[in-house]
Formats: structure tokens, C-alpha cells, sequence
């Protein structure tokens, strides 16, 4: 669905993820304000991950009243795949020549961008954190989450020999080049893959710079206790095991 004449080559492909995020959908002005007082080139890619709720239809809705100038597509498929599926079906879609995915909550405020900027050139990945000295929480996780929190990330760091502080914020940026040969090799569709990507990344050479970002827990997270930190440990073996079969190279 779009609403001009796309760019060839935008500066900045934004990819946003979503499923069952009726509740959310408004959350998108937010963006357009944002964008609307920026001069470099954009592109909006959403992406529905097999909504059974009105998400689809709110979106519709929302890009038919965009200005002309707005460039949005929309992605959808009927069957839930993962949200790590999901973010590397708007990756490899995206033709920007830096490729940023976020939540549709916002939980990390889409201004945060405007620090990535000096650094695009410098860095191949830029991933927010949390945990970064200069970040700002506005709003913590709950103790029981912030603690599992800390043990995966400490898992992910002696599994994937990674020294990172923060794997999973929602708010990651890769260059061109980066996003394509790191999410053609994404094997992982679900919680697991912000752990395979930033290995994938590493292993390919390309380095990562962790930037504090402003971030307020959204209390209506799709994240599962105990089920999805399961699930996620399981993940960490799958990377080594897929990396073993040469799967990254």
C-alpha cells in the first residue's frame, strides 16, 4: 500500500512489526510528527504478523488519511510467524541505506534516532541499551522480569561470546550492507533472534556499538513468563549449533 512514488534509495527504511497491537496502532502518529520535521529521505515498512484482531484494519484505515508525501507499505500474512520473522521480512524488503527496526509501542520514543546519526558512518550496527551508562527508564520492568532479564543477557554473553549489555531493546540500526548479509543468514523467528543477529553480526565482521536510549516498560508486553525465556535459552543453543554447521558463513 503507498502513498507516493517510492525513492529508489531511501536514507532510512523503518521496519515496525506488529500483531494483535489494536491497542497500539494510534502510537503511529507519534512517527509521522517525527518524520514530518525531518529532511532526509524515509521509508515505513509494517509488517502484520498474522493479526486476529482489528490491527490490520485500524492500520488500513490510518495509511488511506496519510498526506501524499507519507511512503508506507504494508506487509501481511494470515499465519503468526515470530516477530524476529517478521523484522527480517521487512529487512530484506527494505532498500534504505539504513534500516532501523522499533517497536510499535514506542517504548524507546522514535527521537532516539537523532543520536544515531553522528555514529550511521562510524558503525555498522547501532543497538539501543538499557543497561548503557547515559540510558534513562522511565518506567522499570517488574523485578521477577528485569532479573531473568539480566540472566539471559549474561547467558547470551558466555554462549555467544558477546560483550553486550543489553540484547534485547527493540530499537537496532544497520547499514545497508549489514541487514542484508545478517538477515538473508537469520534462521530464528522468534524471541530468540535480537541474540542471532548481533552474533551473526559479529561473526561477519561488521561492529556493533550499544547506545543508551530513553526507555519506559510497556506493561501490556507480548512476552510470556516463564514460556518465552524457555524458549529463548533454547535459542542460544540453536545458535551455536546452526554456527557450527557453518550455517553464518
Amino acid at each position: 500500500m503507498k502513498r507516493r512514488k517510492k525513492i529508489d534509495i531511501p536514507f532510512l527504511s523503518i521496519i515496525i512489526p506488529f500483531y494483535n497491537e489494536g491497542g497500539r496502532i494510534a502510537n503511529l502518529s507519534l512517527l509521522f510528527h517525527y518524520l514530518r520535521q525531518k529532511k532526509f529521505s524515509t521509508e515505513v515498512i509494517l509488517v502484520n504478523d498474522g493479526s486476529t484482531d482489528e490491527s490490520l484494519k485500524l492500520i488500513r484505515k490510518i495509511l488511506k488519511q496519510l498526506p501524499p508525501h507519507h511512503f508506507f507499505e504494508l506487509i501481511s500474512y494470515q499465519m503468526n510467524k515470530g516477530k524476529g520473522f517478521a523484522i527480517k521480512t521487512g529487512m530484506l524488503k527494505a532498500k534504505g541505506d539504513y534500516r532501523l527496526f522499533t517497536d510499535i509501542d514506542f517504548s524507546t520514543p522514535i527521537e532516539e534516532f537523532d543520536n544515531y546519526l553522528p555514529h550511521l558512518k562510524k558503525f555498522d550496527i547501532l543497538i539501543g541499551s538499557r543497561k548503557k551508562r547515559g540510558a534513562k527508564l522511565l518506567m522499570h520492568q517488574p523485578k521477577i522480569r528485569e532479573k531473568l532479564g539480566k540472566g539471559f543477557t549474561k547467558l547470551s554473553q558466555i554462549f555467544l561470546g558477546l560483550n553486550l549489555l543489553d540484547f534485547t531493546c527493540g530499537f537496532k540500526c544497520f547499514s545497508k550492507k549489514a541487514a542484508e548479509e545478517i538477515f538473508r543468514r537469520q534462521r530464528i523467528d522468534r524471541w530468540g533472534f535480537d541474540s542471532e543477529i548481533l552474533f551473526i553480526g559479529k561473526k561477519r565482521g561488521f561492529n556493533i556499538k550499544e547506545m543508551p536510549v530513553t526507555w519506559r516498560d510497556d506493561s501490556n508486553t507480548k512476552v510470556k513468563l516463564p514460556h518465552d525465556i524457555i524458549t529463548s535459552l533454547y535459542d542460544l543453543l540453536r545458535i551455536r549449533l546452526n554456527n557450527f554447521k557453518k550455517y553464518y558463513d
